[in-house]
């Protein structure tokens, strides 16, 4: 199939239009589903629920760069599930902001400091189920299986569990700061950035967030767009249960988003053939409170000038975490 330009010269032919024919005018207008009965009530009640929890962390110094402490981390987190991460902290100066760092559905296997700005505290969890640190019996470790697990009750949805490790992680970070700090911020992309927006509208310990190709957005519409991540697993399976679509009516990332009222920076993109791009802007569109945006020329994949691209939003979200 043919694509719009530049992405034609970039991709060549593909089996879909990454863009779903949409232009960036007609991207900022997709809009969020509205909220379906119990949505704050489910939420609050987890939110609640998981703040319960003794994290009862277990943290070891490991090897990192100069500059800065490092440690590996297990943590307690909803339902008893124990959860790896790595904690960072500048060595010998005062610490007055601290990040949360989400992931994509590849997990994670060491740290990656590149949203994290200079000064700044930051762990890095891995939700459950997912590798290398979070493995979890009965959790499928793919995200093609992962994005199903549970999805037949809300009570049992995987990505519940997956918003209370942020909130879990959030407490670990903050128990290991001799100090309290300024401004804790969240940043996560795809998975991390879906499940960000689910997270970030209960915890008022959050002071900012960033989102970039943020996943679950709109379901609604996500549901009759192919494409090559996880949502098309959820696609195919609501197919064949119908009955699901209302679990997912609690999990969607822009319905979340119309709660957001702390400061956010969302990078959504405008090609995308693993998250959809109408998803993705139908969460930034539905930030409730001060948004600023960086829309990226294409998501999910190498491209030319993706690395300068990468540099620059790194840069944006370093800079917008520390003010």
């Amino acid at each position: 199939m043919a694509v719009p330009a530049p992405y034609d010269e970039w991709f060549g032919p593909q089996a879909f239009d990454a863009t779903y024919g949409y232009d960036e005018a007609g991207l900022r207008r997709v809009g969020a589903p509205p909220e379906p009965a119990g949505f704050a009530e489910f939420w609050s009640d987890l939110y609640r629920a998981a703040m319960k929890v003794d994290p009862a962390a277990s943290v070891r110094p490991v090897p990192g760069p100069p500059g800065l402490d490092v440690f590996d981390v297990e943590f307690t987190s909803l339902g008893d599930v124990r959860i790896g991460a790595w904690l960072v902290v500048p060595a010998g100066r005062e610490v007055r902001t601290a990040v949360v760092v989400g992931h994509g559905y590849g997990g994670r296997s060491a740290i990656d400091l590149d949203f994290v700005p200079d000064g700044a505290a930051a762990i890095f969890p891995v939700a459950r189920g997912l590798p290398t640190r979070s493995l979890v019996d009965g959790i499928p470790s793919t995200g093609a299986e992962h994005v199903l697990h549970g999805i037949e009750s809300a009570s049992t949805y995987v990505h519940g569990g997956c918003a209370a490790d942020i909130w879990c992680a959030a407490t670990v970070l903050l128990d290991a700061l001799p100090t309290s700090v300024v401004r804790l911020g969240y940043v996560g992309g795809s998975f991390g950035g879906g499940i960000g927006a689910l997270a970030l509208p209960w915890d008022e310990r959050f002071t900012a967030g960033a989102l970039y190709v943020p996943s679950f957005g709109n379901h609604d519409l996500r549901l009759t767009m192919p494409c090559t991540g996880s949502g098309e697993s959820v696609r195919r399976y609501v197919a064949a249960h119908p009955e699901a679509r209302e679990v997912l009516r609690l999990f969607d990332a822009a319905t979340a988003a119309l709660r957001l009222r702390i400061p956010m920076l969302v990078a959504p993109a405008r090609w995308d053939g693993a998250v959809p791009p109408p998803g993705q802007f139908a969460v930034h569109n539905a930030v409730a409170g001060p948004r600023e945006t960086f829309v990226l020329s294409a998501g999910h994949a190498s491209y030319p000038g993706e690395e300068e691209e990468h540099d620059r939003l790194a840069a944006a979200v370093r800079d917008f975490l520390s003010r």
